[in-house]
């Protein structure tokens, strides 16, 4: 840089020296900026161009104080003059858009441009929430699975594990004793294994899982079939009973389950006659507590008025007293996927 002689200080005409090269100039705006204390991420830049930058600094020596102004002057005037400035290369461009877009487009966008994902996938598994990611873990290997839990934070890991049958949990949690010798490589391959399942879930024929498919056809079985069926599923698959058991609700929920200012919403909607089969059937079959919780949370009039008429029935089948209790099930069932009401949740699931 012998040619580099000093000169009287510049002003905002005058023209940067020549005989540097832009790479040269940007070395200089480089060390200006580091020793301003600057804070430039260097690695953003290609590789080449990193090198060269670096090599130039290492032999450049000494600028004087009027080339130094010259190139600072002229690095500020193009950067005035800039409007607006767009990231560089399709990482640069989804960055910008993090958060704006779907995390399935994001992959497609990837697959198009056939880029890979450069993106941590286990910082992706790390925001979904538990509901989401529970599916895939249930149906995965119990190796996949005691990586899967190795790679979340322990807070949610514990919380997927008790959301787990016991035996599958316990078959995990000893699989994960074993993953010491597992490569970086590996893991991060079922990371993106993972995490293309759950961006790329396939259309279903059905809008509901099948918990509550079958607690809502076993809402309105009569009570003997609904108690052998749960015994069934309890023999082939205790969690998956005890959440179908959950999803039921029975004429015996309405006191512990419903609002009593709700039940003038259900009554109206009931043929009175199968109101009245219904609480007769009820109270000879000892459910006295679901039948006077509807009863006492109605006007005194109609109460007396239904009590004498189930003093008049008789004696009343099997099958017509389901149906009149379905009825009533079906009409409360109605009025909460309106959101005219809401059903509390059972207070044992929460003590669970």
């Amino acid at each position: 840089m012998s040619d580099l002689a000093k000169k009287p200080t510049p002003d905002a005409a005058t023209p940067v020296p020549r005989g540097l090269s832009r790479r040269q100039k940007a070395a200089i705006i480089v060390r200006v900026l580091l020793t301003e204390g600057g804070d430039i991420d260097l690695s953003r830049l290609p590789e080449d161009m990193q090198s060269e930058i670096t090599w130039l600094m290492s032999t450049m020596r000494v600028v004087d104080k009027f080339t130094m102004d010259s190139v600072v002057k002229e690095f500020t005037s193009q950067l005035s003059s800039v409007g607006v400035s767009f990231p560089d290369g399709l990482e640069g461009a989804l960055g910008l858009l993090d958060g704006k877009l779907s995390d399935g487009l994001i992959e497609r966008i990837r697959e198009q441009a056939g880029t890979p994902v450069s993106l941590d996938p286990w910082d992706r598994l790390a925001e979904m929430e538990s509901a989401e990611l529970l599916p895939v873990l249930e149906t995965e290997s119990i190796e996949i699975g005691a990586v899967f839990l190795s790679k979340l934070k322990v807070a949610k890991a514990a919380e997927l594990l008790g959301m787990m049958p016991g035996p599958k949990a316990r078959q995990i949690t000893f699989a994960m004793s074993k993953t010491g010798a597992i490569t970086p490589d590996a893991v991060r391959r079922i990371g993106e294994s993972l995490v293309s399942q759950l961006t790329a879930r396939p259309e279903t024929a059905f809008s509901k899982g099948p918990v509550e498919r079958v607690g809502a056809l076993l809402n309105f079985s009569p009570a003997q079939t609904r108690d052998d069926v749960l015994e069934g599923l309890r023999e082939d698959d205790e969690s998956f009973a005890d959440e179908v058991t959950k999803a039921i609700f029975t004429f015996d929920n309405i006191p512990e389950r419903m609002d009593p200012r709700d039940i003038p919403k259900v009554i109206r909607g009931v043929d009175q006659g199968d109101l009245v089969t219904a609480l007769a059937f009820a109270v000879a079959n000892g459910q006295q507590k679901p039948a006077d919780f509807i009863l006492e949370n109605m006007s005194k009039r109609m109460s007396e008025g239904l009590r004498e008429e189930m003093g008049e029935i008789g004696k009343i089948k099997t099958k017509d007293g389901d149906a009149a209790m379905s009825a009533v099930i079906l009409e409360i069932r109605a009025l909460e996927e309106s959101g005219e009401i809401t059903l509390a949740v059972d207070e044992d699931d929460d003590e669970e």
